[in-house]
């Protein structure tokens, strides 16, 4: 099966708390968007705001990484990304993001990323909440997320 990309449209705080857990929650905790991934695929969280639901605008990259396995499971217990306490189970995806990330914001990539590219209102497609992109944009997003090495510096 040919490995895909996709991009999810998740708060910081959240991201940090599912980079912290190791998951992908995306759309209010949704099975469906996290079912078209498979293991392997590229995953990238981009965060239009620092916190939920009124945070400030932040438009960066948050979190890279790639599907750790095949399942798709259900919280059953132990804090969520709402918090503790609730019936609130959101479906999850294992992500194994690389640790050495940094949030890299989008308005320098807006010239060469093709889903932006393409689209003059390109901020209206995220809110869906995921989309899958290329390859190409996910090479780009995670290279600008890199830090530089002691040789770059």
């Amino acid at each position: 099966m040919a490995i895909r990309f996709w991009v999810g449209v998740v708060q910081r705080d959240h991201v940090l708390r599912g980079v912290e857990l190791g998951i992908a929650q995306v759309n209010h905790g949704a099975r469906a968007p996290l079912a078209r991934m498979g293991v392997s695929d590229g995953f990238v969280y981009y965060s239009p705001r620092v916190s939920y639901p009124d945070g400030e605008p932040l438009r960066e990259f948050t979190a890279v990484g790639r599907v750790a396995d095949d399942e798709v499971y259900q919280a059953t217990e132990g804090p969520t990304m709402r918090g503790p306490g609730g019936d609130f189970r959101p479906w999850r995806r294992r992500i194994d993001f690389d640790a050495d990330a940094v949030p890299a914001g989008i308005r320098p990539l807006l010239p060469v990323l093709e889903f932006t590219r393409e689209s003059r209102n390109w901020g209206f497609q995220l809110r869906r909440g995921m989309i899958e992109i290329s390859r190409h944009d996910f090479e780009t997003i995670r290279t600008q997320m890199r830090r530089p090495s002691a040789d770059d510096r």
